[in-house]
């Protein structure tokens, strides 16, 4: 059985399309993982699927439980973190920790086991109230808090949206010790470098998933031919790049722009190119890609 089945489905708000016939399958104790930007319709399918709203068509099902008709079982047996801190800020850390296991007729002692490893890191601050709490802090607490009652299925909606590269890294590693656990993992995230920490992924955009595949397989399947550039005055560089017949895109990287071009195309050719045009310290190196560069591949079909 899967821990998660769906099968087209459509949310609108009014004129919005919120989600465009989706469909997937997440198998129990895979990290499965949703990749695209905000207003893609990562968080209204979290929603659905946690049983906060109702989709407009299709039909899913978590654990085996229809989200409509079993509402009330899938509560008991998924772990919700949305986007937004959403715990009680006038609470200490333990208290929002017991009131949550209260909530699901459990205790803090019965299942600190599974939430041990995360809550040492917060325990010197039990006392805190979470309000004051640092935005890694506040995560982990929200994880504890979601994993209080065991579920089988652990939902996350850009849980690290907003928090520095150390307290990343650190909940990632959390990540992966809980799948070893059996707990199926869907979450969501804006981050592309993410994509490469899960077992499978879906780049969605506007509403569609574009592809689903491993991180390793949507990036085996990229079919251009790609080339990083980079120089100084790299805003003009960019300008330039794309005026070029046989550069297909040019997109800026961080420091470098990528660029796809046509396959009997050299990169010393471009390279000659940009020095006759007043770029002399202008480089051009073939490169693999990226899962940004399949992202912005597909979205742009």
């Amino acid at each position: 059985m899967n821990a998660i089945g769906v099968n087209g489905i459509e949310k609108s708000y009014g004129e919005v399309h919120a989600l465009k016939g989706v469909s997937f399958d997440v198998p129990q104790g895979e990290l499965f993982g949703i990749i695209g930007p905000d207003g893609a319709g990562k968080t209204t399918l979290f929603r659905i699927l946690t049983t906060l709203i109702l989709a407009d068509g299709g039909t899913a099902q978590v654990v085996g439980l229809d989200v409509v008709n079993d509402y009330k079982e899938i509560r008991k047996k998924v772990g919700y973190m949305p986007g937004r801190f959403s715990l009680y800020q006038d609470l200490t850390v333990e208290e929002n920790l017991n009131f949550f296991a209260t909530v699901f007729n459990t205790t803090v002692q019965e299942n600190y086991d599974l939430i041990k490893d995360i809550y040492v890191q917060i325990e010197p601050f039990k006392k805190r109230r979470a309000g004051a709490l640092s935005g890694g802090m506040k995560q982990k607490l929200a994880l504890c808090c979601a994993l209080i009652h065991k579920p089988e299925v652990l939902f996350l909606d850009e849980p690290t949206t907003g928090v520095d590269p150390v307290s990343r890294k650190e909940f990632w590693d959390m990540l992966g010790r809980l799948k070893k656990q059996g707990i199926a993992i869907i979450v969501s995230t804006p981050y592309m470098d993410e994509a490469s920490l899960c077992d499978s992924i879906a780049l969605i955009n506007e509403g569609l998933f574009l592809t689903i595949d491993t991180p390793a397989g949507i990036i085996d399947s990229y079919p251009e031919t790609i080339w990083a550039v980079e120089g100084s005055r790299m805003p003009q560089i960019l300008t330039r790049l794309r005026e070029v017949p046989q550069v297909k895109t040019a997109f800026a990287f961080g420091d470098v722009h990528h660029v796809t071009v046509e396959p009997d195309f050299s990169p010393d050719v471009l390279s000659e190119i940009l020095h006759k045009e007043g770029f002399p310290d202008a480089r051009v190196e073939a490169i693999k890609p990226n899962t940004e560069d399949a992202y912005m591949l597909l979205a742009g079909k």
